[in-house]
């Protein structure tokens, strides 16, 4: 039978697992601080047992358990690590030396948080006197002695010293507590002792002095003995002769040298003398020197040499001398001994290791053939002297020089005039002139030194008059160079802007022609044009002294400020006054515009006119009868403005009932009413009534101001009752 097992019991009784067995590893803490401690106390005395305890004090969960880690540090460098549950650590020093002492501390890590403790500082005195033992207490000279100085117990870099008194024989340091070494000694008694110090970092210690060891040493003899025969006073070309002896029964290994000065003259002294020819320079100290293994004896003495004559003086006469000049070579000796005569001693003059002659004397005449390096060797009783070299170097005339400038030529700047000769000895003087004036001058006595001259001109023309002068000695080397032949650039003028057509005259549509031309300069020229805004709109470089751009086709939009500038290699650029242009209109737009503007004005005298003539008409049809309806209705009652003739008098008549009623008015007051208002015309108004429906083929009627004439009759149609009016009357009727 198989029992089943509810997911959630399962995953209940896994988490209780997972509690149960991750209980430490959930483990809260913090390490508060950790403390180094020294025991019995931070300074003590050699031999002494010390502690070093580090105790952490750590905030945990109750009933965790936790891992420590306790590192130990002496200055600064890992000593020891344990490994332990406790709170605190000891690392024991047992039997302390001076070594031990340093800085201490401790650092304490749990899982993966660390934190060290405060450094304290060990100090161990107390240095024991080393031991010295030397293998034997009496040699011979050349003989070694092994010496070993002991310091028991100490640890540490110790640093040894081995001394005779106050000379010091040795020193070596190590890291152990003692040390061997051979000594050579060289001197009768040496009273050896041995002492050590540790180094502390900032301080080191010193141990006392050891026991003192007297060791004897039995000197060697084999000190030499030097001779010399004749004397140590001899003259050159005297035979002398060295001898070097040891009072000892010659040995394997010994050795016997002559030497003079730095120079060995023999290494085989003890079998043969050595000897030489005395000359001047072989005065000073000879040395013989004994050697035996290790050991080397000496014994010395001086020997003066006296000269028998002189080292010889070459001299060539003069001193400086040209190609073509004659010069003498003389070879002579100041000085010499009594025992010989100026002539027994013979001249020879060498140039460059080659016989010239067998003379003192030499002359010739300067030149390539001749140059070199002259020596003069004198000899007499065997002695060779040699002068020293003398250099002979015949001086070169100066070449004619060449003019050259450095840079471009402006007219009115500065600028540098160079003169050169390809050949000529230094020193050489160079000299500017004008048309035989001279400028300024020069020395040039080094060949990285130019002759160059600060000038300046204010015409072309003026170039040609320079010229250049060169001298190395006097006037019969003067040379002259041709004149100064260069380009000259002449700084172009204040340009001058041509407008064409004449600004006033330019209408749209237009070319415009810009000339810029400019009185002088040095082509090539450039040339830039610039519009309105101080914009560029064309460069161009030519060789004249104008250019010219077209501006196709203008508009209104082209006017504005011009101008332009010129400039060329002098980089100097001149601009040139601004000449405003306007562009106007085209001709076909001013006479589209001058047509309207005659319609308009002959339309606005066309009014005039009419209105004028409207006015009159209105005056000389005041007489005349106007009719005007003066309330339009749908009873079309009409209303009748009656004028006349001012001649007749005025009537008004009211037609009712086919009767006419006429009103008569004083003809004075139809004058001033006129007069008072003449654009009315002298109007009087009465109301007509038509009962019956008018006729309109008896009065034609018109809307607006439309003027109709009619026939006024009465109901019966007889004429006679208005004989007196006229006939014709003006009507005008509105509805």
């Amino acid at each position: 039978m198989q029992v089943k097992i509810q997911p959630s019991l399962r995953m209940g009784t896994i988490l209780l697992l997972f509690l149960l067995t991750s209980e430490g590893a959930c483990a809260e803490f913090f390490i508060k601080k950790v403390i180094l401690i020294i025991q019995p106390r931070n300074e003590v005395q050699r031999s002494t047992n010390v502690s070093l305890i580090c105790q952490a004090e750590v905030s945990r969960t109750a009933g965790s358990h936790l891992n420590y880690k306790y590192i130990f540090y002496k200055d600064y460098q890992p000593l020891n690590t344990d490994q332990t549950n406790a709170m605190d650590s000891l690392y024991s020093i047992p039997d302390a030396r001076v070594g031990h002492s340093g800085r201490y501390k401790c650092a304490v890590v749990i899982e993966e948080k660390k934190r060290e403790s405060n450094t304290e500082y060990l100090t161990v005195k107390g240095l024991l006197a080393p031991v010295l033992t030397v293998d034997k207490l009496r040699l011979t000279e050349g003989d070694d002695v092994t010496a070993v100085c002991t310091a028991e117990g100490e640890t540490g870099f110790l640093m040894f010293f081995f001394r005779d008194g106050h000379e010091e024989l040795y020193r070596k340091e190590t890291n152990s507590q003692k040390v061997e070494l051979k000594l050579l000694l060289d001197k009768g008694t040496v009273n050896m002792f041995c002492y050590y110090s540790i180094n502390l970092g900032s301080t080191a210690e010193t141990s006392n002095n050891s026991n003192v060891i007297s060791i004897d040493i039995e000197e060697l003899g084999i000190k030499p003995n030097i001779t010399v025969i004749p004397s140590t006073y001899v003259t050159e070309g005297d035979n002398i002769t060295f001898s070097c002896s040891v009072n000892m029964t010659p040995q394997r290994n010994t050795e016997l040298i002559l030497s003079h000065g730095r120079t060995t003259l023999s290494s085989n002294m003890i079998h043969e003398d050595y000897a030489m020819l005395a000359k001047a320079n072989d005065s000073g100290e000879y040395e013989c020197i004994s050697s035996l293994g290790g050991v080397h004896k000496s014994s010395s003495l001086n020997i003066t040499v006296k000269e028998i004559f002189s080292i010889p003086f070459l001299s060539i006469h003069p001193a400086e001398v040209f190609e073509g000049e004659y010069f003498a070579i003389t070879c002579q000796i100041r000085s010499l001994a009594s025992r010989i005569q100026r002539e027994d001693i013979k001249y020879s003059i060498f140039r460059d290791k080659t016989l010239v002659i067998n003379d003192n004397g030499y002359n010739g005449t300067a030149g390539k053939a001749t140059n070199g390096k002259y020596v003069c060797k004198a000899e007499a009783n065997r002695i060779i002297k040699e002068s020293s070299m003398l250099l002979l170097g015949a001086k070169v005339l100066v070449s004619k020089p060449e003019i050259t400038v450095d840079g471009p030529v402006i007219v009115d700047k500065p600028f540098w005039i160079r003169c050169h000769s390809e050949n000529g000895s230094l020193p050489i003087i160079y000299s500017l002139k004008s048309n035989n004036f001279i400028l300024n001058r020069t020395e040039v006595s080094h060949f990285q030194e130019e002759a160059r001259f600060l000038t300046m001109i204010s015409i072309p023309s003026d170039i040609s008059r320079y010229l250049c002068e060169a001298e190395n000695n006097g006037q019969v080397s003067i040379k002259m160079s041709e004149r100064l032949h260069v380009t000259v650039i002449v700084p172009v003028g204040k340009p001058l802007l041509t407008v064409l057509p004449v600004p006033e005259n330019i209408e749209e549509g237009n070319d415009v022609t810009l000339i810029c031309g400019i009185p002088k300069g040095s082509p090539p020229i450039s040339f830039r044009f610039y519009g309105s805004n101080h914009t560029a709109i064309h460069t161009t470089t030519v060789q004249s002294n104008s250019s010219s751009f077209v501006l196709s086709t203008v508009k209104r939009k082209n006017s504005g400020n011009y101008y332009c500038e010129a400039f060329n290699m002098a980089d100097m650029s001149s601009r040139s006054d601004i000449v405003k242009v306007e562009v106007s209109l085209a001709m076909w737009k001013k006479a589209l515009i001058a047509v309207f503007c005659m319609l308009l004005v002959a339309l606005l005298v066309l009014f005039i006119v009419m209105r004028y003539k409207a006015k009159r008409g209105k005056r000389q049809m005041a007489a005349k009868l106007s009719v005007k309806p003066a309330s339009p209705k749908s009873d079309d009652s009409l209303t009748l403005s009656l004028t006349h003739d001012p001649h007749y008098n005025a009537h008004t008549v009211e037609v009712n009932n086919k009767e006419s009623v006429w009103s008569e008015r004083p003809p004075d007051e139809a004058d001033q009413d006129s007069l008072q208002s003449p654009n009315e015309g002298d109007i009087e108004y009465t109301e007509v009534v038509h009962p019956q429906p008018v006729d309109p083929t008896q009065i034609p009627l018109r809307k607006g101001t439309e003027t109709v004439y009619s026939e006024l009759q009465t109901s019966q149609g007889t004429p006679e009752n208005i004989n007196h009016v006229s006939s014709i009357l003006s009507i005008r009727m509105t509805f």
